[in-house]
């Protein structure tokens, strides 16, 4: 089995935690999935869980490199050289990250309001980029975006590999055919 969710800002993404906070068991009624791949507390999107240890394999162990794309709004106005080093790839205090996808990009029109809305400042410009990773280390688009001085205000995941939000609102979850799964998305 395979299941989507776009999992809302402020979730954990484990099933368990401590009283009051939301985890993936107050949106994810499946029993015996796990996710395949994380996103922080602070990120929101698409999260892929499955009961299928090769599949979840497949989809989170880096040396498969299954591209991950991420819309984020940066605050700050991407200069071209900022762009161009987040393609090259920075280096982080665990070493150069591999090179990267990266274009600015209008607000998205799908997108959904953020609760809590994202901090709004007057005199500071902010800006949206898609990127695309291939590679998954700790809270890295933040940490990207900040070596280039521009700071991630929101980070939403819209696909991994060939699977795609594709309209799941926050806090929905989508079973998707388990021979599609097996097969993957662009192998219908």
């Amino acid at each position: 089995m395979l299941v989507a969710l776009n999992k809302p800002f402020g979730v954990l993404c484990q099933f368990t935690g401590e009283a009051g906070r939301r985890t993936l068991a107050d949106f994810v009624p499946q029993k015996g999935v796990y996710a395949a791949g994380r996103l922080d507390q602070d990120s929101e999107g698409l999260l892929l869980l499955t009961d299928d240890g090769a599949l979840q394999h497949r989809l989170a162990d880096p040396k498969h490199k299954q591209p991950k794309t991420y819309v984020v709004q940066v605050e700050g106005s991407p200069s071209e050289e900022a762009l161009e080093r987040l393609r090259r790839g920075v280096v982080l205090k665990d070493g150069p990250t591999l090179p990267a996808g990266v274009e600015a990009i209008d607000e998205p029109e799908w997108l959904w309001p953020r609760d809590p809305p994202v901090r709004y400042r007057k005199t500071v410009p902010d800006a949206w980029l898609r990127i695309v990773l291939r590679e998954g280390r700790n809270r890295q688009v933040r940490r990207m975006t900040a070596a280039v001085g521009l700071p991630t205000l929101r980070l939403i995941r819209e696909a991994v590999g060939g699977y795609r939000l594709d309209g799941l609102a926050p806090g929905e979850v989508r079973v998707i055919d388990a021979r599609v799964a097996a097969a993957g998305p662009n192998r219908r």
